[in-house]
C-alpha cells in the first residue's frame, strides 16, 4: 500500500500494484465462501484464472494514468495534481473491490449455502452469494481507498506547513500516516458487515422459500 502511494514511474507503479493485488487476491482466494457448489477442480481453476486476469487488469488500470502522462508528455501542474494525487485514490479503491468480485464471481454464479438460525443448511442461493460478494468488495474498497485518501489529505497540510523539510522526512511522515490509517481502518472495514451475514427469506429463491418459515436466513460472508 505504501509503495503504491508513492509518486513513482509508470513501470514502478505497475510492479507495485501487481505485487499488491497479487497479495490481496491470494488472500481473497483463501478466505472466500467454500460452500459454492461446482466440480472442485473446475471451481478452483476458474477462481485462479479469474484471479490472474484481475491482478493484471487492476495493475494496468492503476498505472494507466502515469503511462498516458509519460506517453503524451503531459507535464502541466494540473495534470501532475490529477494523475499523481487525485486519481490514485478512487482507482486504488475501485480496483481493490474489482479483484474481490472477479475472484469470487463463482459464488454469485453458482450460489452459496444458506442456513437457519440453528445452522441447518437449507439450500444454495445465488442471491446470498451476490450479497456476500458485494459486501466484501465494498468493505475492501473502503479499506484501501480510505487508506490512500486520508494520508493524501493530511500530507497536503504537512507540505504547506513545511513541517517536514527534506524528501526523506516527508517520506517517513507519509509512511507513518499510511500505516496508522491502515491499522485503524482494518478492524473498521471488517466490522462494516458481520461475518455471518443475514438475508431476508423473501429475497431468496422459491425453492428455499418453501423449505422454511424463518423470516431471516444466514450465510458465511467470507473476508
Amino acid at each position: 500500500v505504501i509503495a503504491s502511494s508513492l509518486q513513482l514511474q509508470a513501470k514502478q507503479i505497475f510492479f507495485c500494484q501487481f505485487a499488491f493485488h497479487t497479495y490481496t487476491t491470494a488472500f481473497t482466494l483463501l478466505n472466500g465462501n467454500d460452500t459454492t457448489k461446482d466440480e472442485k477442480n473446475s471451481l478452483q481453476q476458474k477462481r485462479i484464472f479469474f484471479g490472474l486476469g484481475a491482478i493484471c487488469y487492476a495493475a494496468l488500470i492503476g498505472a494507466l494514468p502515469f503511462i498516458f502522462m509519460n506517453r503524451y508528455t503531459l507535464k502541466s501542474s494540473l495534470t501532475q495534481l490529477v494523475v499523481k494525487k487525485i486519481l490514485p485514490v478512487p482507482l486504488f479503491g475501485l480496483t481493490s473491490a474489482f479483484t474481490v468480485v472477479a475472484v469470487r464471481s463463482p459464488e454469485f454464479e453458482n450460489g452459496i449455502e444458506v442456513m437457519d438460525r440453528n445452522g441447518k443448511v437449507l439450500g444454495v442461493s445465488q442471491k446470498a452469494g451476490e450479497k456476500a460478494v458485494k459486501e466484501t468488495a465494498l468493505s475492501r474498497g473502503v479499506l484501501f481507498g480510505t487508506t490512500l485518501f486520508l494520508p493524501a489529505v493530511l500530507m497536503h497540510f504537512v507540505e504547506r506547513a513545511n513541517f517536514a523539510k527534506t524528501p526523506r522526512a516527508l517520506a517517513s511522515v507519509r509512511m507513518f500516516m499510511i500505516t496508522s490509517v491502515l491499522t485503524g481502518m482494518l478492524p473498521a472495514s471488517l466490522s462494516m458487515f458481520p461475518q455471518c451475514g443475514e438475508i431476508k427469506r423473501a429475497d431468496l429463491e422459491p425453492e428455499i422459500l418453501s423449505s422454511t418459515e424463518d423470516t431471516v436466513l444466514f450465510y458465511n460472508r467470507g473476508i
